[in-house]
Formats: C-alpha cells, structure tokens, sequence
C-alpha cells in the first residue's frame, strides 16, 4: 500500500509550526498522533509515520523542538546526542503538551480522518504520549520505552483511555525496578497492557540504531497493530 505525504502548517496560541502529515492510499483512516524521540522529526521518524499510514491510519507529527529551528533533523552519532540531550533539556514539557494539543485539534479537523485518533510516542515522545493520554487528547495511547513514565504515576488515575506500554528487557536507560514500578501502579487496570521484549535495548525499534532489535521491533509493531485495531 502506497501512502502520500507533506508538511502542513499548524496554528498554536504560541505561534505557528509544522507537523509530517502522511496519509494512507485510500485516503482516510483512523488518526494517530506520532511522537517524536530526542533526534527531531528525522528520517527514521517519518519513516515510521509513513509505516503506520501504510497500515492504514492517517499519521501527524509535530515538530517538537521548534522553538530552537524547524525541522531539525538528528543522527545518532556522538555529536547527534549531544545536540539532542540538549534540546530535549529545552524543551519544556508544558509547551510540547500545547503544541501536541494543537496537533490534535488539526488532526480531529482534517478531512481525511476517519474515526478516532491515538498517541504513539518513542522514548521521549513515549513519555509525551502517555501525558497525552492523562490529559485526555486522545482515545487510546502507545508508549515506546517512555522514560521517565516511573516519575510520573501521579497522573495514572487521569489516564481514562487505553494505554500499550513496551519496554526493552536489557534497557540500559530505563530499569527494571522502573518498569515494575509501573507495572504495578496499573496492575488492576485492564485496558492497560505491558510488554516487555527479552534482550531488547533502548530504541530497539529504530532501524538507524545500533540498539535495533529485530524481533522486538516486529512483535511490537504487531502488538500495536492489535492494539489500534481494538481501540480506534
């Protein structure tokens, strides 16, 4: 299945900025929002976007770190980190929820959009999706190796919707002792759901990554499949 895409713009209180709008062949679908990891709406990122459209949904990423430049687009060198890390410690968690909350409204709005719409976000943006879903955006969220979710469970009772978890069993950035935390916080909540991926590092999902793990990566999208299917 072949998919169509392009920037569009979107309008916020705090000014304007772009999202990655790819939209599958038959020209509508169920809405995701795609969160992005520390390394900007790059190439692996939309290649994502495209994948999902290519399942079938119609997928916008905001371009999170716009503040600091448009479009700005990170390898996962030395110097890559660097530079991520820093714009991650930028930006501030409120502004990215109002610009995600914008990028919903414009979503919900386009005509392509079929339905309802979740949240799927990677590592930093994991943790922006599962934010998204305490804050009520969306109908359902997914969250890849969320750091730092262990420091947030405050906000678990807000969370309505259904929430998909992954995690890495060999994450070296997110603990054991972390995911048991927040397994167990949900533990009596049925329409949360936790997997974890044995000998799976942090960003196993991203083919540009040394940490890429094939079999993880396959299951989870699978799972997430499953998931979007059940819910949207």
């Amino acid at each position: 299945m072949s998919t169509t895409s392009q920037w569009i713009d979107i309008a916020s209180p705090n000014g304007s900025f772009q999202a990655y709008l790819a939209v599958p062949h038959i020209g509508k679908g169920p809405g995701i929002i795609l969160l992005q990891e520390i390394f900007g709406v790059n190439e692996h990122i939309r290649a994502v976007a495209d994948q999902y459209a290519a399942d079938g949904y119609v997928v916008l990423v905001p371009d999170l770190f716009w503040r600091e430049g448009a479009h700005i687009e990170l390898g996962y060198e030395e110097a890559g980190w660097k530079r991520a890390l820093e714009l991650m410690q930028a930006t501030d968690n409120e502004h990215a929820l109002e610009d995600i909350t914008a990028t919903v409204a414009a979503l919900r709005a386009r005509p392509e959009v079929e339905g309802k719409i979740a949240s799927i976000g990677y590592c930093f943006g994991g943790r922006l999706s599962y934010r998204t879903a305490a804050a009520g955006l969306v109908d359902a969220a997914i969250a890849y190796y969320g750091g730092g979710i262990q420091n947030q469970l405050s906000l678990a009772d807000q969370i309505k919707v259904p929430l998909l978890m992954h995690f890495g069993g060999q994450d070296s950035h997110i603990p054991p002792e972390a995911v048991q935390q927040i397994a167990q916080r949900f533990e009596d909540r049925e329409e949360v759901e936790i997997h974890i991926y044995p000998g799976a590092e942090h960003g196993f999902n991203c083919t540009h990554r040394s940490s890429y793990h094939q079999r993880a990566a396959t299951q989870a999208h699978g799972n997430s499949l499953i998931f979007l299917s059940e819910n949207l």
